[in-house]
């Protein structure tokens, strides 16, 4: 099958037909017509087999978790997902892997209420380039620069059980069969915070998306910010899988330095404290306080008030040795 036979068969025909795309997949270029007073939120993530998934993943799953990271990029700045771009590299021509990887895809950009408007499909080993576009409103975008000394620090869902999926596929941990389809769903299918996101917007003080891991990512809140902060380490949300499965100590260490988990991390004044926790329950929204900023500029542990040691470090590409290594 050619390109343009490829991209008219499997990427034309889809659900979600936005207003305001002025021209979509066909031409050179989309047109978008950008009205009000918006900012226009832009994010870029490439997934590459055998590093950011298994080379035996269901292509269903590769196409959500491809539009997923996006959108939760999208979701940590408190932006209003609209648009993307796809650039998807194959080693051949499959149709059968195409239509499921395209139903993964679409999915989320039905429920989300995201058109596809352009990218591009060229030969190559297995890799997908996703760039997604939103709209915040003038002045209500979040960052990672606007947290203070004081500010509490939450998250959303639980964390680490992503990680702990793929411990299991690389053969270092055992998951019992009750808890194996709710891990590695964790891995396979995760899930944008969008609405919280769009919560967040009149709360936050700084947000990122939990994608390398939760010392990591704050380290990267800690430095745009100029702070430093104490996570209490039993207030980690962590799945009775997890604990199950590792132990509570080994859980909690899994759970800081774990990637792929795309929850939100983000920071709240005193003052907006208690808004933000009723706005995020009448959402729905499952947060947990798990620590405080601080003026320190390092981020430190405590279990039940005393110190304790960090013996983890999140994802970092070009680093050997990283567990989001996959074959």
């Amino acid at each position: 099958m050619k390109e343009f036979d490829l991209i008219k068969r499997f990427f034309t025909e889809q659900v979600v037909k936005r207003k305001d795309v002025v021209l979509g997949i066909g031409d050179d270029c989309a047109l978008i017509h950008v009205s009000g007073l918006n900012n226009i939120a832009v994010t870029t993530d490439t997934l590459i087999a055998g590093v950011h998934f298994p080379h035996d993943t269901s292509p269903r799953s590769i196409g959500h978790k491809s539009i997923a990271v996006s959108l939760s990029d999208l979701a940590a700045m408190g932006a209003d997902p609209t648009w993307l771009s796809l650039a998807l590299t194959l080693p051949q021509t499959d149709e059968k892997w195409l239509t499921e990887f395209c139903a993964g895809v679409f999915e989320l950009c039905e429920y989300y209420n995201v058109q596809l408007i352009g990218g591009d499909t060229t030969q190559g080993p297995l890799s997908i380039t996703v760039t997604a576009q939103g709209l915040t409103p003038e002045g209500k975008h979040i960052t990672r620069s606007g947290a203070k000394a004081g500010d509490w620090l939450y998250v959303t869902g639980e964390i680490g059980d992503a990680a702990l999926a793929l411990k299991h596929i690389k053969g270092m941990v055992t998951i019992e069969d009750v808890f194996k389809e709710q891990i590695l769903s964790k891995l396979d299918y995760p899930k944008p915070r969008v609405l919280a996101g769009q919560a967040l917007r009149e709360y936050a003080s700084s947000a990122i998306d939990l994608s390398d891991g939760l010392i990591s990512d704050l380290g990267h809140i800690c430095k745009a910010s100029g702070v430093g902060a104490n996570i209490v380490m039993e207030a980690l949300p962590i799945s009775s899988a997890m604990k199950d499965t590792l132990g509570s100590e080994q859980a909690a260490q899994l759970a800081l330095s774990g990637g792929d988990d795309y929850e939100l991390l983000f920071t709240v004044s005193d003052d907006k404290k208690v808004g933000m926790e009723t706005a995020l329950a009448n959402s729905g929204i499952a947060i947990t306080c798990i620590g405080q900023l601080n003026a320190s500029e390092k981020i430190t542990t405590t279990l039940n008030s005393k110190p304790v040691p960090i013996t983890a470090s999140g994802f970092e590409h070009f680093s050997s040795g990283s567990i989001n290594e996959v074959e």
